[in-house]
């Protein structure tokens, strides 16, 4: 048998006798949901804000649509035991391809791959800063945009640039027409 209790703050003999039972599984039960909806609305949110950053991949009715999608996918993929043990982002992509739900929540699936992708051109540009700072020091202060750009170009893709020789690139050096003309 359930203990009743009273709600604090009220007289015993007016006050409507709630069971424990009922305390636990409705006024709880709703309060838990109410926050769970609440923490879904708001990372909705971040997602729509996310695709708002990204103008070019989506136009405001593409962000209309995402919108709709985003709902029709959160229902799809809460009741879908598919997507139940899932470990990380990486995994959601891997998984809306192999269920082929890339192509009915094509923005969906364009903005995970966004995201996905986000760190690591984070850490490029980053990089390229860094060079630049290597690069474009206090001696050089002085160097054209054009300069810079092949200046970075060859130190961030130096991996490239390994692979061929000096004297190829003297030769090709010594075979160009002079720039400067004669005084």
């Amino acid at each position: 048998m359930d203990d009743a209790f009273v709600l604090p703050g009220r007289s015993r003999r007016n006050a409507p006798i709630k069971t424990n039972r009922h305390h636990y599984h409705v006024e709880l039960f709703i309060y838990v949901i109410d926050e769970q909806l609440t923490e879904l609305d708001d990372r909705f949110n971040e997602l729509l804000r996310l695709a708002q950053f990204y103008p070019q991949d989506f136009s405001d009715g593409d962000l209309l649509a995402l919108e709709d999608q985003l709902e029709l996918y959160i229902h799809y993929v809460c009741s879908s035991s598919d997507f139940f043990d899932l470990q990380g982002i990486g995994n959601l992509a891997k998984k809306m391809v192999e269920t082929r739900m890339h192509r009915a929540f094509n923005y969906v699936y364009l903005l995970i791959t966004l995201a996905l992708v986000l760190p690591v051109a984070t850490a490029s540009v980053e990089r390229a800063f860094s060079v630049m700072n290597i690069i474009k020091g206090l001696l050089r202060n002085k160097m054209g945009d054009q300069w810079l750009s092949d200046s970075l170009l060859v130190y961030v893709e130096k991996d490239v640039f390994d692979c061929i020789e000096n004297e190829a690139i003297m030769l090709r050096f010594q075979n160009m027409k002079p720039r400067r003309g004669q005084l």
